[in-house]
């Protein structure tokens, strides 16, 4: 079965229409239904519900999107690393939540791949529980997370802590800051616990988010409060925009590195594990957030 046809299908299975998945995929129409046809033919089932004005997923055919996305994803991994071989190169994916990134592992890859000459890299921005399945099913090699991934056949490792501060656009102490247009942003699960217990006779948030990007940009534009790492708000605190809120302790949390026992890239991947150790998240902000105060 050619991988062309798991594409088209995930296409059609996200956008819900065959006119766009053939827009996005560059061929015609004709050629989407064909490769349907050639799906549901080869597995004796219905894939989509074609009503009029909508197209929905069958049973099947929900069931067949995480398999398809495996066998998509591992034939471009395949396909990179056999590329890379012929170079006389080493693949390695590295992948993180999207917070993670804009706090810590920005900097850190542009340091690993400074380091690591020769070498191939492929970066992601996954939830938790793709970073797991991910590593399991052999398609990462390593995964950065604010929560230890668990598996008898991980290893996994504090490489780091990112301080989380209280920040406002006002001056202000800790009730007014809790009170007042505050953003909540998913830091991990041990967060969100050891959130609940400091903070348990506080309002609801005013807003939830999963991203630290989406917080800060929210109350630099809007107004209000939220922690959010040191790393990312320094230059903000230092321009007066932002305001470290009174009488609330620093957040340490920590970073974890994990990756498989028996991954094919062992050498290189503790190589980057010694290497990350050494970074300082506080000399992770991009230089658009720098460029954001002017």
């Amino acid at each position: 079965m050619d991988v062309k046809v798991f594409k088209t299908f995930l296409e059609v299975a996200r956008t819900r229409h065959f006119g766009r998945a053939a827009e996005n995929l560059y061929i015609t129409q004709a050629a989407v239904s064909a490769r349907i046809k050639q799906l549901e033919s080869f597995f004796d089932s219905a894939l989509f519900v074609r009503n009029r004005n909508s197209i929905q997923l069958t049973t099947s055919g929900e069931r067949l999107v995480s398999y398809a996305e495996v066998m998509v994803s591992t034939l471009e991994q395949a396909k990179n690393e056999l590329a890379l071989s012929s170079h006389k190169a080493l693949q390695l994916t590295m992948a993180g939540t999207p917070n993670i990134w804009d706090a810590y592992l920005q900097h850190c890859l542009s340091k690993v791949t400074d380091a690591f000459g020769g070498y191939g890299f492929q970066a992601e921005a996954l939830s938790r529980e793709q970073l797991n399945r991910n590593l399991l099913e052999r398609t990462l090699d390593m995964a950065f997370a604010f929560d230890p991934l668990k598996s008898e056949e991980l290893v996994c490792k504090q490489v780091a802590d990112l301080i989380l501060v209280l920040v406002s656009t006002q001056p202000c102490d800790q009730a007014q800051a809790l009170s007042d247009k505050y953003v909540y942003v998913d830091w991990g699960t041990r967060f969100a616990s050891e959130h609940a217990e400091r903070h348990y006779r506080m309002p609801p948030p005013y807003l939830r988010t999963s991203t630290g990007r989406i917080a800060l940009d929210f109350i630099l534009d809007k107004a209000g409060s939220a922690y959010l790492p040191l790393s990312i708000v320094e230059p903000f605190l230092q321009s007066k925009q932002l305001h470290r809120v009174e009488d609330v302790e620093p957040w340490n949390r920590p970073i974890y590195l994990s990756y498989r026992k028996d991954s094919g890239s062992l050498e290189a991947i503790i190589k980057i594990e010694e290497l990350v150790k050494d970074i300082d998240p506080l000399t992770a902000f991009s230089l658009q957030q720098i460029g954001q105060l002017g």
